[in-house]
């Protein structure tokens, strides 16, 4: 089982141009698990449901494991009680919280990167037939949920029975669950003419007209198909006039930074409207938490306070980071004269949250990480130069036609509370053939192995200082050190290192940042990022990063890290500051690498601008030679770790070899032997005398049937030999290796001894 524990992730771009010609048929980073489907993708609080899945590089799966306890699984049996491969019995608790959570598999390599699994209180069903057509529509019963794969090149049809005046709302989820459908949802009379559509993935919310059959049909916008690409769909019926209600979804990267520390979950008050112009601004007083909606289309809500010279007010909108496709734009005006006479004066223009790092201009590009912990929600401050009325006015850039009270967004005006949000995610590669495989990394390490995890900050309220990185809550033989992030700098690092003797475990770790603000010690959770699928071709998928709701992290001893690089002592290194630091690295070299050596450079604030090193291939030590007066590194205590990029030949799982040949062996063994019975039988059948020919015709025919299963199995088992053959064959694999953290204390120089001072008597 798994206990509490686990990291994060980092973005780097590194070209391993000395292997040019090999470039092209290089993989990046070895072999990851992968959970990559369940069926169906959640279930309803208090059932129990047989679950499907797929994935790659996960033989001997052991466990499927959850985000919360409440959800719980177990292997499938057949009759004669073996394991049925890739099959759970998934029991949801009765209160199991409504929401999507994560899934994961134990298996060979460690714990799998994870794949949603949302849980409701609907009714579910799955679909099990072609629906692709009006008349093989399947009927979907009110407040029902179905789970489906989109048909290729093709349109799901469902029907439900609809009633005059009943509101139901229509509901795809696709990319909320990690999906790669984009899904577009039409709902339909009957005879199959569209009645309303969505495009964009939201919600329908239909009243039908009359009482009848309607029909919802749904495809991808590209009419693309396949296990990646599933969904599901739902049917609710709905009272009142409230928002239409909405399956519940993944959280992105940008929602890092919300809500903030302390707040409370229910706003002070609400947004009253008409509140759109001057003379119904809404009357509040700082500071102010209030709920509010951009609806209807092109609304601009206005609130009018009072304030005075000197004071400084953070403002800060939530509704991007709510998941909803919203744009917050703040406008803070100052108002002098009355009536005819007021004239408005611009205070500050307040638009979105910048991202603590440059990243991709294109989500695929190499010029930057694609994870943005950035929102185009509102985070800046306003400070009043003069006593006076003021009026702020918040809006949606995108909402000038669209018309949907579900796009909501929180209001804060608050005095300065200094903070700070953290998000981690493992780092990466981009070669040429644009993989980023690495960027869908989980945390599950080779015996002797180390990943490294760029962390960012998102800063609040104006806090600037220096943030400790640990890490805490890991299997037994992993161990993990955070490479601070300077005060000022927005991104740190954090290393994870596997012993080399580690065991196969795994438990879910907290990553934690902890910085003194106005002279207390500040401690804030880490939250993990990663990619939802490994993206082979960067140029032709974008990558889609999300929050994931824990932080596992494994160890696995089915193979060894091909390179484990270490100082040649476990020690604190001294040195004094403006000195040259010298470091005797030792290295151990696990199969065969390509080149005659790899390039070292340092993470770790104050040895980032280190020259880089060789470390020859095979060589099992060299030395790090860092000179502190050109780095100007200041006085202090330090963590840092060598990295370097390098071409290794693996194979993957060689044992899968010997145990599918065994396995070969013994099926063309039993089919030999079933084959030679029949063919015995066979020929007494027909030879046996007429009394007999009957029963012996029935043996005969009993041991063909058990020649035709034999030579199945025997097929099967030779494909199974092939797969994992090829599978096996040695590839040149480039990852980047990483040392175990580094621990350098730089003191004070010593001051000069005073010159020798000698008394001349006259």
């Amino acid at each position: 089982m798994i206990s509490r524990a686990f990291s994060l992730s980092s973005v780097l771009v590194l070209l391993v141009l000395s292997c040019t010609a090999t470039a092209s048929a290089q993989l990046v980073v070895l072999p990851a698990p992968r959970l990559l489907t369940t069926m169906p993708m959640g279930g309803q609080v208090g059932s129990t449901v047989e679950v499907t899945i797929t994935g790659e590089n996960i033989e001997n799966v052991s466990e499927l494991l959850f985000s919360t306890p409440k959800i719980t699984a177990r292997p499938v049996t057949d009759a004669d009680g073996k394991l049925v491969e890739n099959k759970f019995l998934v029991t949801i608790a009765p209160d199991a919280p409504v929401g999507v959570h994560d899934a994961r598999v134990m298996s060979r390599l460690g714990m799998s990167t994870a794949r949603a699994f949302s849980v409701n209180t609907l009714a579910e069903m799955t679909r099990t037939a072609a629906n692709n057509s009006i008349e093989t529509a399947l009927k979907l019963p009110a407040n029902t949920i179905c789970n489906a794969v989109m048909t290729k090149r093709a349109i799901d049809f469902y029907s439900f029975e609809g009633r005059k005046g009943q509101r139901v709302a229509v509901d795809c989820a696709a990319a909320g669950i990690d999906s790669r459908l984009t899904p577009v949802v039409i709902i339909a009379d009957t005879k199959g003419q569209d009645l309303l559509v969505n495009r964009t993935g939201g919600v329908i919310d239909f009243t039908p007209p009359a009482d009848g059959t309607y029909l919802v049909k749904v495809n991808d916008l590209t009419y693309q198909g396949g296990e990646r690409h599933f969904y599901r769909l739902a049917l609710q019926e709905v009272t009142g006039d409230g928002p239409a209600p909405q399956q519940p979804t993944t959280t992105s990267v940008s929602a890092v930074s919300w809500p903030p520390d302390g707040l409370s979950p229910n706003p002070g008050e609400s947004e009253t409207e008409p509140n759109n112009s001057a003379a119904e601004a809404q009357k509040v007083t700082l500071p102010l938490d209030v709920a509010g909606s951009f609806y209807p289309a092109a609304d601009v809500d206005t609130y009018e306070f009072s304030a005075k010279k000197g004071e400084v007010w953070w403002v800060e909108v939530a509704s991007e980071r709510l998941g909803l496709n919203t744009d917050p734009f703040v406008l803070v005006q100052k108002v002098t004269g009355t009536g005819a006479e007021e004239t408005l004066i611009d205070v500050a223009e307040l638009y979105d949250i910048a991202s603590p790092m440059k990243v991709s201009t294109n989500g695929y590009s190499y010029d930057g990480p694609p994870y943005d912990a950035g929102s185009p929600d509102v985070l800046g401050k306003v400070e009043i130069k003069e006593d006076g009325l003021y009026r702020l006015q918040v809006r949606d850039l995108f909402g000038g036609t669209r018309n949907e009270p579900g796009n909501r967004y929180r209001l804060l005006v608050r005095q300065a509370q200094p903070d700070f949000a953290l998000a981690t995610w493992a780092v990466h590669m981009t070669l040429r053939n644009g993989d980023r495989a690495a960027f869908s990394k989980p945390i599950s390490l080779r015996a002797g192995a180390s990943m490294v995890f760029e962390v960012a900050v998102v800063r609040r309220d104006g806090f600037d200082g220096e943030i400790e990185l640990s890490m805490d809550g890991l299997p037994a033989g992993v161990t993990a050190s955070g490479l601070k992030i300077p005060s000022g700098k927005n991104v740190g690092h954090l290393v994870i290192s596997a012993d080399a003797a580690a065991k196969r475990g795994a438990s879910l770790a907290n990553v934690v940042g902890r910085a003194t603000i106005n002279g207390e010690v500040v401690t804030r959770s880490c939250r993990l990022a990663s990619m939802e699928w490994p993206v082979k071709d960067a140029k032709g998928e974008i990558p889609s990063p999300r929050l994931f709701a824990d932080i596992p992290v494994s160890v696995s001893d089915a193979e060894p890290s091909p390179l484990t690089i270490s100082a040649a002592e476990d020690k604190v290194w001294e040195v004094g500051a403006g000195e040259t630091l010298k470091i005797p690295l030792k290295a151990e070299w696990r199969g065969e690498f390509s080149g005659t050596s790899m390039k070292l450079k340092a993470y770790g604030a104050g040895f980032e601008g280190i020259k880089e090193f060789d470390l020859p291939v095979k060589a099992t030590s060299t030395e790090a030679i860092i000179d502190l007066a050109a780095l100007k590194t200041p006085p202090g205590e330090y963590t840092i770790a060598f990295y370097g990029s390098a071409v290794a030949k693996y194979s993957y799982n060689p044992d899968a070899v010997k145990a599918a040949e065994e396995l070969k062996k013994k099926a063309e063994a039993e089919a030999a032997a079933v084959a030679a019975e029949a063919k015995k039988l066979a020929g007494d059948a027909a030879n046996a005398p007429t009394e007999k020919k009957s029963e012996m015709a029935n043996a005969a025919r009993i041991a063909a049937e058990k020649q035709k299963a034999a030579d199945a199995i025997m097929a099967k088992a030779v494909e199974k030999m092939k797969v994992v053959t090829d599978a096996a064959a040695p590839k040149d694999i480039v990852d980047i290796y990483v040392s175990k953290p580094i621990r350098v204390s730089v003191k004070s120089a010593e001051p000069a001894p005073a010159a020798a001072v000698t008394t001349v008597k006259k």
